[in-house]
């Protein structure tokens, strides 16, 4: 009973980040299962069959609150979902931890990009963002892979679909989240639908599942209701964040990086780099809205 209590709870926080910057549903909810030591193929398949309600829960309501760009999605569904499939069908044959290090290098170096773009970049630029929906040229081969990562490791969809978009488009980032996490139901039904191929019902964890949905869903309005409340660069800044901050682990592991003070002091600079580049994003945008507020008074004076 207390270990379903805790996966409520994971749940819960899994869905709330997820559903506020576009990613770590997938990776916190399989790293748990993995924690408890079982296999990755049948974490992958638990945590997609969980994130069949939570994805939907999330993309009701990030519709409702008006953070979703429909054609980004309807571009993103198709090869998200054929993607998705092949990768569940084949998880058990494919070199994931060949593939790994390269993908946790490129988007670490995205968030690096992310996270000066949003903070210390065109500050004015990215309060206009011009909404415009990205080219299937780069919606379609970056579907395929996200939703193939996405089975393959149990997570990937949100960490490669939201910082790519939010680095090569003009959406609003919570347009980008909205947007990446809507279109993750059907990524996420078409891995569940390998895995049910491949693996058979008996092989998911049911009462885990239940657990992990029961906080997702939960937890999906209150972050769709989140992201239309943060302004665009500061959620911008969150993302690029949490992109570094989730992808050091892997880093060290492929620079063979064992010592436990090299890490911890790793992740205290990146983590002080991050506050620091929150703090100034506000400051800055607090400045922005004032002189924002000024003009505006300047140019629509009150009657004395």
């Amino acid at each position: 009973m207390n270990r379903l209590v805790t996966f409520i709870i994971v749940g819960f926080f899994a869905q709330l980040v997820d559903g506020a910057l576009g990613m770590a549903y997938g990776v916190t909810s399989s790293s748990l299962l993995l924690l408890f030591g079982i296999a990755p193929a049948i974490a992958s398949a638990s945590v997609h069959m969980s994130e069949v309600v939570t994805t939907a829960a999330s993309g009701v309501s990030h519709i409702r609150f008006g953070n979703v760009d429909k054609k980004t999605v309807l571009r993103l569904i198709l090869p998200g979902s054929i993607g998705a499939f092949m990768g569940a069908c084949f998880l058990s044959n494919l070199p994931g931890e060949l593939v790994k290090p390269y993908v946790a290098m490129f988007l670490f170096l995205l968030g690096v990009y992310v996270l000066f773009r949003f903070s210390f970049v065109r500050f004015k630029q990215n309060m206009n963002l011009s909404n415009r929906t990205p080219s299937k040229k780069l919606l379609v081969p970056l579907g395929f892979i996200a939703g193939f990562a996405d089975s393959t490791g149990g997570g990937g969809w949100g960490p490669l679909a939201t910082p790519v978009l939010m680095a090569r488009t003009e959406l609003e980032p919570r347009k980008v989240v909205g947007s990446v996490d809507t279109s993750e139901f059907a990524i996420a039904f078409s891995a569940t639908l390998g895995f049910l191929i491949s693996l058979g019902w008996e092989q998911f964890h049911w009462e885990w599942v239940l657990a992990l949905m029961i906080g997702g869903v939960i937890a999906a309005p209150i972050a769709a209701w989140l992201v239309r409340l943060i302004p665009a660069p500061i959620l911008g800044v969150l993302v690029g964040g949490l992109i570094i901050m989730t992808n050091l682990k892997t880093l060290f592991n492929i620079f063979s990086i064992s010592s436990s003070n090299i890490q911890n002091y790793t992740y205290s600079l990146f983590g002080v780099v991050w506050f620091v580049a929150g703090i100034y994003t506000i400051l800055r945008f607090r400045k922005y809205r004032k002189q924002a507020l000024d003009e505006e008074q300047k140019s629509h004076p009150t009657n004395g």
